[in-house]
């Protein structure tokens, strides 16, 4: 449990500044007034402003700076910061240490200015405390003796966009404020967010209000990582940001909408998919970051081993058949299914697909966007597909018995069909096709293979050690034992995976084909449990499984493993 902070009256009563009446008095005082302890002590003369800030700099703490001590003026550089944020803000740059800027500030609870500070420069906060009596004292007497002061990096246009930030930011909490102006400060905020965040491999941007701030949050290699708070009242100007750039009506906040950005990062085009749901404190948008290379990195760069790459490349070569990817929301099935479609892509071979939405454009490949609104559905344009002889369709999702029916006629008729499912394993894919309402013979004939698949994190390659004590439980869930730890690795942390131990993500496979006796079993509507054992009988490696080989040849950890697959009772 955190240890509680210690109350800034205690603090002073401990060092003999102030008599315990005195504080209770204070307390008293400070409670009927609004006003915090310390400037109600100041008020009060029980003690003297610099004594107060030295109490709140142990209560939190931070370093007291005393500005009246010989020599520490001469290491303020007045250069670092914009002096009309010196001055609104009451703060005074130090210096830039290891990336960091420290500063001086007076209120050790105001995280707002922090934050908008650590954006507007790209560099992390390093706070000590003074009394804000001196720090307005030396502001006056330095920046009036320099009136013309331009920070370092900085220029004119910079500093007229500082002074304008607060207004525009404030207008935009009661009206839409022109969010168009490439100059403008919410403009920069939002661009450096798309930048960085592409650059930190992340997968995801979540932009979510909260009750007293707009928390943001990168999702790496599958997990959220908290990266700034914005302050409160530059909500509506980023969101509104965010929708005009997605192309979204920036007006209407009461339904859910959906739009699409191309934003160039270091000279290339990124595609972000945005959604803005409607939520309590306010509109929470999500931007998908999508990367088409990631769908060309090659069919063993995507963690197929040995035999199930074998196996993968010699079913999506058939002439006809359905082969589905299942798994959750977020497991890589599109990433997959788009990397057969870049092997098979040539020109002798016509491919069609229809997807809800379309993420990934590829050369050659005629791509179709349902739109239910007009009529353009699932079915619409399968139906219509079929009329375009393809040799390979491929579904987005087969999500009821109307699109699963068609496709596997389009199977059944010399069609080679692609398609996903939402079904925890392999052999669970037979069994939903026929709870939709398809007739079990129709699974039974068209299904070449069905492979299920989950990511995990890999082992960051420049800080990966090998680890001592790995933990038991883990060791157990994924089927390992003692004589296995000599090969298992663990990530220190470095720079290069963000102290995470892991740097990028491999998917673990689950390949069930097809059989005489599995198709039977789907022909009688047999249970999955005894789909599963014929489909392991049959050598199906479950995840797991592909999931020790991955461990034990140091690519990643069995605590990733365990997430997303454990051993059987």
């Amino acid at each position: 449990m955190a240890r509680s902070r210690k109350k800034l009256g205690d603090i002073l009563v401990g060092w003999g500044t102030i008599s315990q009446q005195q504080a209770d008095q204070a307390a008293k005082a400070a409670q009927a007034s609004g006003k915090r302890l310390g400037e109600t002590l100041v008020e009060m003369n029980f003690c003297k402003e610099e004594q107060v800030a030295k109490a709140l700099a142990n209560q939190f703490g931070m370093e007291f700076v005393d500005l009246a001590a010989a020599g520490v003026s001469s290491k303020i550089d007045m250069k670092l910061i914009a002096p009309e944020l010196i001055k609104k803000h009451h703060v005074l740059p130090l210096a830039k240490v290891g990336g960091k800027l420290q500063l001086i500030v007076h209120d050790p609870m105001d995280l707002e200015t922090l934050d908008m500070l650590r954006f507007r420069y790209g560099v992390e906060i390093d706070p000590r405390l003074a009394a804000k009596g001196q720090i307005m004292a030396f502001i006056e007497g330095t920046l009036q003796s320099a009136p013309k002061l331009v920070g370092a990096g900085e220029s004119l246009v910079t500093n007229s966009i500082d002074r304008t930030i607060d207004r525009s930011v404030d207008r935009s909490m009661d009206r839409s404020i022109d969010v168009s102006r490439e100059d403008a400060p919410v403009v920069k905020l939002v661009n450096r967010i798309l930048y960085e965040a592409v650059n930190m491999r992340a997968s995801d941007i979540h932009v979510e209000p909260m009750v007293d701030r707009v928390r943001l949050r990168y999702r790496i290699d599958g997990v959220c990582i908290e990266r700034d708070n914005l302050p409160k009242r530059m909500q509506n100007a980023v969101l509104s940001r965010f929708k005009l750039m997605a192309g979204v009506n920036i007006a209407e906040k009461r339904v859910p909408q959906d739009g699409r950005i191309k934003f160039p990062v270091d000279d290339k085009q990124i595609d972000f998919r945005v959604s803005a749901c409607p939520a309590y404190h306010g509109e929470s948008v999500v931007l998908r970051i999508l990367r088409p290379e990631s769908a060309r990195i090659g069919l063993a760069n995507l963690g197929f081993e040995g035999e199930n790459l074998a196996l993968f490349n010699k079913i999506i070569r058939r002439p006809n058949g359905i082969f589905l990817v299942t798994g959750p929301t977020g497991s890589g099935k599109t990433t997959t299914l788009y990397s057969a479609l870049d092997v098979l892509n040539r020109p002798d071979k016509k491919i069609i697909t229809a997807e809800d939405p379309v993420e990934y454009n590829f050369e050659g490949i005629n791509q179709c966007q349902v739109k239910d609104g007009i009529g353009l559905t699932f079915p619409a344009i399968l139906r219509s597909m079929l009329r375009q002889a393809p040799n390979i369709i491929l579904v987005g999702e087969i999500r009821d018995r109307e699109v699963g029916e068609i496709a596997i006629q389009a199977a059944l008729t010399g069609h080679l069909v692609f398609s996903t499912l939402h079904t925890n394993d392999a052999p669970s894919a037979v069994t939903r096709l026929i709870d939709m309402g398809i007739k079990p013979f129709l699974v039974a004939s068209s299904i070449q293979a069905v492979m299920a698949q989950r990511l995990v994190r890999i082992l960051c390659p420049n800080c990966k050690v090998h680890d001592p004590e790995p933990d038991p439980k883990h060791m157990f869930l994924v089927g390992l034992t003692d004589e296995h730890r000599p090969k298992i690795m663990k990530g220190a942390g470095c720079p290069q995976c963000v102290n995470t131990g892991y740097r990028g993500r491999k998917a673990i496979f689950e390949m069930m084909q097809m059989n005489s006796q599995i198709r039977d079993l789907a022909f009688h509507k047999a249970q999955v449990a005894d789909i599963r054992k014929a489909a392991l009988a049959s050598g199906m490696r479950p995840l797991v499984e592909d999931g020790r080989v991955k461990i034990l040849a140091g690519h990643t950890t069995p605590s990733e493993v365990a997430k997303h697959a454990q051993i059987e009772e």
